[in-house]
């Protein structure tokens, strides 16, 4: 190899490595900076409930969002925030295969999240330039039930604090 392509090759690592770096970065002052941004207050919301007839969960959103049409299965619901149609908050449900359950040999993932109602399950958030997610997965019997709060990623820190305040309030029935 010559001096040149060497050069070259560790000049595309160090980009690679820096570009990588500053991904990483971004990723992470968004979820801090959600963490600690100030401005949202619950009891300045007008709520509105969406009650799955179907599954039997319910949860808060905004009265002023509005519902996409739901699926003819009525597995649940997605509402669309008024000032930006990129925002997205959804709840549904779906009943688990047996034969793909998760076994005793297989990983499970532990609980990281509890409901206002008490319910364990698990809080994912996905932080990513394009879009970003916090999807709620708690499970009981063979259903698995889900909510997730969606926005661009530039947007996420605005709408962390209210995706994470639904989430809490995410209620399944109980057993």
């Amino acid at each position: 190899m010559t001096d040149a392509a060497i050069k070259n090759c560790c000049l595309r690592r160090r980009k690679y490595a820096f570009s990588s770096g500053v991904r990483g970065f971004l990723s992470l002052f968004i979820m801090l900076y959600g963490c600690t941004a100030t401005g949202f207050n619950a009891e300045t919301i007008t709520w509105k409930t969406y009650n799955n007839s179907r599954y039997g969960f319910e949860f808060l959103y905004p009265s002023n969002w509005t519902s996409l049409a739901a699926p003819e299965n009525n597995d649940g619901i997605a509402f669309v925030s008024p000032h930006n149609n990129s925002v997205i908050i959804r709840g549904w449900a779906s009943h688990q295969i047996p034969e793909f359950t998760i076994t005793d040999r297989e990983v499970k993932i532990n609980p990281n999240f509890q409901t206002t109602q008490g319910i364990s399950g698990v809080l994912v958030v996905e932080v990513n330039q394009q879009v970003s997610s916090m999807t709620l997965t708690l499970t009981q019997g063979q259903v698995q039930y889900y909510w997730q709060g969606r926005s661009k990623g530039q947007e996420f820190p605005d709408y962390y604090h209210l995706f994470y305040y639904i989430a809490q309030q995410y209620r399944i029935p109980k057993y």
